[in-house]
């Protein structure tokens, strides 16, 4: 059965919107696994820190998984301790985001995140062979690699993963172009980027907006959105799919895709529903159909 994951939260959060976000995951999101932790920001790790094993726990008690995500970037002190440390964890389960994290778990069983670059069957092999037992696929894939890639990572028993909803994450900086913007440095950055719960849009020069910045990460304007595709994604082999979270209703998200999962929706019948939980954004699926990210190309994947 293909299971239903909630990729970590991107976003700097306040400590009690993001306890409040949890207590409703675990109470009424219809979702398998949850990737907890800090993925772009090492500066505001301890901010989650203390709320975590409570966050933990509860989301344990409500019968879903958890699974403990690295830092995508790892270059100070504090961020190899960081990533060294979580490496050593037995449970809960661990997804690594960056090489560090692989030489500090020492080829023990790990999930590989979408930072990691999974793009082909040699490094699938290879990522098996140092211990991974999961992978998640970059967004950028067409769907025809996804099948390809998916039909590896099954061969070698390896859960494979790829991102359904939410922004596509496009890059990671070692500058902070969102403390930039505000006249800030990386060091001195106040934590600007609390202002901006779904990423501060980045606009062209005829004031469109194309991008959305995240600390140090680059976003993409557009929620991807695959769920017309979920049928061909099963078909090809996908194990988890992950709904990464926005500044909407992902209790409502997450029921709209479980719905589809469960054949009780048809796909084109809970669009509409998908489309009043996010309101305004508008959505893309052009990398999975091979066009420019941002596209959105209307049509049902036959199966």
């Amino acid at each position: 059965m293909t299971k239903l994951t909630l990729g970590p939260l991107a976003y700097h959060w306040s400590s009690d919107r993001r306890r409040d976000f949890y207590a409703r995951i675990a109470d009424e999101a219809p979702l398998d696994e949850v990737y907890l932790g800090e993925v772009i920001c090492s500066k505001r790790a301890p901010f989650q820190e203390a709320d975590l094993p409570a966050i933990i726990e509860r989301l344990e008690r409500a019968g879903k998984t958890v699974i403990l995500s690295s830092l995508a970037e790892v270059m100070l002190k504090r961020e190899r301790k960081a990533t060294a440390d979580l490496a050593e964890l037995d449970t809960p389960e661990i997804e690594i985001n960056n090489a560090a994290g692989l030489f500090d778990r020492s080829s023990r069983p790990h999930r590989i995140g979408p930072f990691m670059n999974a793009y082909n069957e040699a490094t699938i092999g290879w990522m098996a062979g140092k211990g991974a037992t999961h992978v998640t696929l970059p967004t950028e894939l067409p769907g025809e690699a996804m099948a390809i890639a998916a039909s590896a990572a099954r061969g070698l028993g390896l859960g494979v993963e790829v991102q359904v909803f939410g922004r596509a994450s496009l890059a990671v900086s070692a500058r902070c172009y969102h403390a930039r913007a505000h006249g800030r440095t990386k060091d001195n950055c106040l934590f600007v980027c609390e202002d901006d719960a779904d990423g501060m849009p980045l606009c062209t020069t005829d004031d469109r907006p194309i991008l959305r910045v995240n600390g140090i990460q680059t976003q993409s304007e557009t929620y991807i959105n695959l769920l017309p595709e979920t049928g061909r994604l099963i078909a090809d082999g996908l194990t988890h799919l992950r709904l990464m979270p926005q500044s909407v209703d992902m209790v409502e998200v997450a029921s709209v895709f479980r719905s589809v999962l469960d054949g009780a929706r048809d796909p084109l019948e809970a669009e509409t529903a998908l489309r009043e939980a996010c309101g305004e954004v508008r959505f893309s699926n052009g990398f999975y159909h091979g066009q420019a990210g941002y596209r959105r190309i209307a049509n049902v994947v036959p199966v």
